[in-house]
């Protein structure tokens, strides 16, 4: 695993993210492993939010909230300064994964909002956790919070430097690794079949590397209309889980 770097960001840095938004705070709050280490929140919002006793939370009112966080945020009230949660190591949730199980894998899907939505999705439809690339993948923050509504308190995030060699341990873990590409001619329906399945999803444009789509074990498509080209990658995800779900 690398370190992460500090983010220059002004509304909190990678090492201590702020979280805004009754979900994702109140998610962060559930969560035994979250260090929460500051709070803020308007007399409404604190009245309900159920903070733990050893947690200081600063009262104030909903504009001074607005200069802690990017614009426009909607913090409802309540914002949060956290640790990272720590590490997750993917052999840790390959050996705890069922017979049946779905894990996510992400190659260069940076944008947090896309990130956030694919963990959402993955909580929905019981993803045993995602998997990405540390160099490439973007770092705990309130946007991606606020996106996954809760999720990333709940699903397990492998963060790994090389990804074709995760790739390779969790084909070993018995996993059937489909990778998500236009092109293909499999539909994505006939590709699964085994009862462990890793959906591989690129990023939007490039897709996936060629190192990548090489250590998948099957490439498919989805569906969709001719009316339009491509689905967004957080989408892609929610689709490809939901048809392996059913499977």
């Amino acid at each position: 695993m690398t370190r992460r770097k500090k983010s220059h960001q002004s509304h909190g840095t990678a090492n201590r993210p702020r979280f805004w938004g009754k979900h994702a705070v109140a998610a962060a709050l559930d969560n035994p492993e979250r260090r929460v280490t500051k709070a803020w929140a308007t007399r409404e919002a604190a009245g309900f939010m159920q903070f733990p006793s050893d947690v200081a939370v600063t009262l104030a009112e909903a504009p001074d909230l607005g200069r802690l966080v990017p614009s426009d945020a909607p913090h409802q009230g309540v914002v949060i300064e956290v640790e990272p949660l720590e590490d997750m190591w993917l052999g840790d949730i390959l050996t705890t994964a069922d017979e049946r199980a779905v894990l996510l894998v992400l190659d260069q899907v940076t944008d947090p909002h896309n990130v956030g939505a694919i963990l959402r999705s993955a909580a929905a439809f019981g993803a045993v956790g995602i998997v990405t690339q540390d160099r490439h993948s973007p770092p705990e923050s309130g946007a991606l919070a606020k996106a996954a509504s809760g999720a990333l308190e709940r699903v397990p995030w492998a963060r790994v430097v090389n990804l074709a060699r995760a790739l390779e341990e969790i084909a070993e873990a018995g996993f059937w690794r489909i990778g998500l590409a236009g092109e293909a001619t499999t539909d994505l329906k006939d590709a699964l079949g085994p009862p462990r399945v890793a959906l591989v999803l690129g990023a939007e444009g490039p897709g996936m590397r060629s190192n990548t789509r090489e250590h998948c074990d099957a490439l498919a498509r989805l569906p969709i209309s001719a009316a339009i080209e491509s689905l967004n990658v957080s989408n892609a995800a929610a689709v490809a889980l939901y048809a392996a779900s059913v499977a």
